[in-house]
């Protein structure tokens, strides 16, 4: 495994970082996984010197961080707490909707969401609490909240940073100019800077090399990119426009896949990435998270259901792409409107 410093800081992370949306109770989403069958992932992910783990309060419902919090006690036991990097967001109601009750969504309550002072604090505390821990490494803005005064949302995050709740803070995906005002607000009143951005990346959906990663790399903050096989999608066999899909649970049910990728230039994108990947003998898998990696990013957030799946992740990390792999792979993209900052 490899390591690097997140961005700026001192803090140590390996260059894949396991993702636990898929991990909490089917009751949320029928793909995802109770403990007992997230247990091996978790167990595999640590034995390959993964230590960077990834989750939100809203995940399952708020179950998400128990399931995350309970395996990493038993993998990271006592002393070992010290070199796991657990990381959680902050924004998105926890209490949404559950499969089945569609009704839920649009049942916004005062308070529940959002990044005003009173939901940092008490949606920290709650975190700590489901994920047993007396604090954590990296505390997410889940996406920029135009509602409240940025002050009032920096603030409130600085002061859980110095309460020893929270070691780092990070961001995910907006756009460029509301990070960089979030950052300049910090940096005139002294407090808590971001030293991560975890932003929508991939092959097929390149508009963050526009601003987003040119500004972070300036003010070297890191890159932890998500969706970084589309959902599945790049690593899918290939089918017509449209069929976005990649045979899984998740993706039969996955409508944000299916509005995302599937354009004429994406199947023609994931194609290239396939002959690629037969011609070196590696996975469509390996080879995207590999063109991420030299892209710069620090570690892609990966997802996974099977052991399978974190080995072409982990498998990564020793592909090096020559220049002219690289310029074939990047060959064909096609600009699109910006996906994922809502």
């Amino acid at each position: 495994m490899q390591y690097v410093r997140l961005g700026n800081s001192g803090l140590e992370v390996s260059r894949i970082c396991l993702g636990t949306l898929n991990f909490g109770t089917p009751a949320w989403r029928s793909w995802v996984l109770d403990e007992p069958a997230a247990r091996p992932l978790f167990r595999q992910a640590v034995e390959l010197g993964i230590n960077f783990f990834d989750t939100a309060d809203t995940y399952s419902g708020g179950e998400g961080e128990v399931v995350t919090g309970k395996l990493l006690a038993q993998f990271f036991p006592g002393s070992r707490r010290e070199e796991a990097v657990i990381a959680t967001k902050v924004f998105n109601p926890v209490d949404i909707a559950f499969e089945g009750d569609a009704a839920a969504t649009f049942r916004r309550r005062p308070n529940k969401d959002g990044l005003g002072r009173k939901r940092i604090l008490h949606a920290v505390d709650a975190s700590l609490q489901r994920l047993g821990v007396d604090y954590i490494d990296l505390y997410q803005i889940h996406r920029f909240d135009p509602a409240t005064p940025l002050e009032e949302s920096l603030e409130a995050l600085h002061d859980v940073v110095k309460a020893g709740k929270v070691r780092y803070l990070g961001a995910s995906s907006m756009w460029a100019w509301q990070f960089a005002k979030l950052q300049q607000v910090a940096r005139e009143h002294g407090w808590s800077r971001f030293i991560s951005m975890q932003n929508h990346y991939n092959l097929i959906y390149r508009e963050e090399e526009r601003e987003m990663i040119p500004l972070c790399r300036d003010a070297g903050v890191a890159l932890l990119p998500w969706s970084p096989l589309a959902r599945g999608f790049l690593a899918a066999q290939g089918g017509a426009a449209g069929e976005a899909g990649s045979g899984s649970a998740r993706s039969a049910a996955d409508t944000t896949t299916q509005r995302f990728y599937g354009r004429q230039a994406d199947l023609d994108t994931r194609a290239r990435l396939h002959a690629l990947a037969a011609a070196r003998g590696e996975s469509a898998a390996t080879l995207a998270y590999a063109w991420l990696l030299h892209k710069g990013v620090s570690a892609p957030v990966v997802g996974a259901s099977q052991p399978r799946q974190i080995e072409e992740a982990v498998r990564a990390m020793a592909v090096a792409l020559t220049p002219q792999e690289v310029a074939e792979l990047d060959s064909g993209y096609e600009p699109r409107p910006v996906l994922g900052h809502s």
